[in-house]
């Protein structure tokens, strides 16, 4: 958007008709402040932007971090904890940001799964959200995490798992394995830093709200976004690839990038940041979004293309189609190439990862491996059932991802809804 560091517009982008009020808006003296909050129980991460050249950007009311400071220790339990004893402070920064905003359309929440503050106070605020805005849109970008990050990341990622499927309207999976494949195949480097696999993930967010900011005809909103990739509620996880991809001096090899180029590109496994991508399941909807100058004609021929080669294997309930947005590149960042794009697809393959996740849990649970720090807290210090409760959720996720493939699915989702309104109906009685 042409904002520097310190928040001033450069020169050049006075003038531009991108949106620069959908994540900022100006101060006093003109500068402009992200609409963002940096929330951690651990000062590390935090103190390392106030240190930077972007010290200035943010609004310091903006900023929590815990007065403690020991962080959460990988513990889910203490994070979710944490956050209800300071939970009138983060609620006052997030009420006061959503009634500055002309129309509050909604709230991103970034974080990763696998620790105790992303995943704990992650879901904390998911539930507060819920019950304090029911009618805005709540995304998240949700870092997945890899094979050995924490030890009882298993624990931790059921935990957040359940929020993320009762409490958000769409999730986007990053999954930590699949980004760094990415960096080491297609991005030729050796061993990829946290900032390096950090600048995938925000290569991917700017790109998924480039129609917000740079607004066309169509995705121009938050809701209409959502809308058209998630057509049933809890199948509401997104998996992401683009192309071509670039971080700091390492481009991809490709040369060419005509709209067919792009989006068979962004068909292909390697390129999608999921592992196993989509290559068992079917798609359920896939939206891409192609930045640079795009003949419309162009994308109508791609699209032929794809299908007559079936390279998209689509549910048979529901259009098999392929939605474009087109969107317009950022003319104040230079760009080694004509057109990129990102593909955001909800795919019953991604129940792969959530089959991963409890699988891990259930091998850990046998053995009641490590749960001694999650009985300190009062949640867990006399049974564990919320443990039980998030295991339940996560298998009728991965249910209704593998009823979604059924042509049936629809009636399934019918007789499903009936018999858990049967299941409410016979707990209020015996409470009765």
């Amino acid at each position: 958007h042409g904002i520097g560091p310190d928040g001033i517009v450069e020169e050049f982008a006075t003038q531009g008709d991108d949106r620069k009020d959908v994540f900022f808006y100006q101060a006093d003296d003109e500068h402009y402040i992200p609409r963002a909050l940096l929330i951690d129980l651990e000062p590390r991460v935090i103190n390392g932007i106030q240190q930077s050249t972007y010290a200035n950007l943010y609004n310091p009311e903006n900023v929590y971090i815990s007065k403690e400071g020991g962080g959460a220790g990988n513990n889910w339990a203490v994070g979710y904890m944490e956050s209800e004893k300071v939970q009138d402070e983060v609620l006052e920064m997030i009420d006061r940001e959503a009634d500055g905003s002309d129309s509050l359309e909604g709230f991103l929440l970034t974080h990763s799964i696998a620790g105790g503050t992303g995943s704990g106070f992650g879901s904390y605020l998911l539930e507060k959200l819920n019950d304090r805005y029911p009618k805005k849109l709540v995304q998240t970008y949700s870092v997945f995490p890899g094979e050995n990050d924490v030890v009882v990341q298993p624990y931790n990622s059921l935990l957040t798992m359940k929020r993320l499927t009762q409490n958000a309207d769409c999730v986007v999976v990053l999954d930590n394995t699949a980004l760094n494949r990415i960096a080491v195949d297609r991005l030729k480097m050796m061993n990829p830093s946290i900032a390096q696999i950090n600048s995938l993930i925000s290569t991917v967010m700017s790109a998924s709200t480039t129609t917000l900011r740079y607004p066309g005809y169509m995705n121009n909103d938050l809701v209409g976004l959502v809308a058209s990739l998630v057509p049933t509620p809890r199948c509401h996880f997104l998996m992401t690839g683009y192309t071509p991809l670039t971080v700091e001096k390492h481009v991809s090899s490709i040369k060419k990038t005509t709209v067919l180029d792009v989006m068979r590109r962004l068909l292909q496994t390697k390129n999608i940041m999921l592992t196993g991508g989509a290559k068992k399941g079917a798609y359920i909807s896939i939206l891409n979004i192609i930045q640079g100058e795009v003949d419309p004609t162009q994308v109508h021929k791609s699209l032929q293309r794809i299908r007559e080669r079936k390279l998209a294997n689509f549910i048979t309930w529901g259009p098999a189609s392929i939605q474009v947005a087109l969107s317009k590149k950022s003319p104040y960042i230079e760009s080694a190439h004509k057109v990129s794009g990102l593909m955001l697809a909800n795919h019953t393959g991604i129940s792969t990862l959530f089959e991963k996740t409890l699988s891990q849990y259930k091998t850990l649970r046998k053995r009641n491996a490590f749960l001694e720090n999650y009985k300190k807290e009062k949640m867990f210090a006399d049974s564990f059932e919320e443990f039980d409760s998030s295991e339940e959720v996560v298998s009728k996720l991965i249910d209704e991802y593998k009823a979604a493939e059924r042509s049936d699915y629809l009636e399934w989702g019918q007789e499903k809804a009936k018999g858990d309104q049967m299941e409410l109906q016979s707990l209020r009685n015996g409470k009765n």
